[in-house]
């Protein structure tokens, strides 16, 4: 499902036009990408959590080559399901 399908289904089960679901989907978009930049968590209880991790510096390999290359420290989006979500899939 792409983003477009997504507002698409929005739109269907909130009965809300497409532009209105696009706009509320690209605000929850908005208001994330906000608070991880912050290092806040952005918890919906029944579906998952969204949270910023630090990634440390370390050894690779170049798959090419085999030449051993320094991986620097980052910070890394995760996403833990929820319960609810995780029992909606099985």
């Amino acid at each position: 499902m792409n983003k477009s399908d997504l507002i698409d289904n929005m739109a269907n089960a909130a009965k809300i036009t497409k532009v209105q679901a696009a706009a509320a989907l690209d605000s929850f978009m908005a208001s994330t990408q906000s608070a991880l930049k912050k290092n806040d968590k952005v918890i919906l209880v029944g579906f998952g959590t969204f949270s910023v991790t630090k990634r440390a510096a370390r050894k690779g390999r170049n798959p090419q080559t085999g030449k051993e290359i320094n991986i620097p420290a980052k910070k890394v989006v995760k996403f833990k399901a929820g319960a609810g979500l995780q029992g909606k899939i099985k």
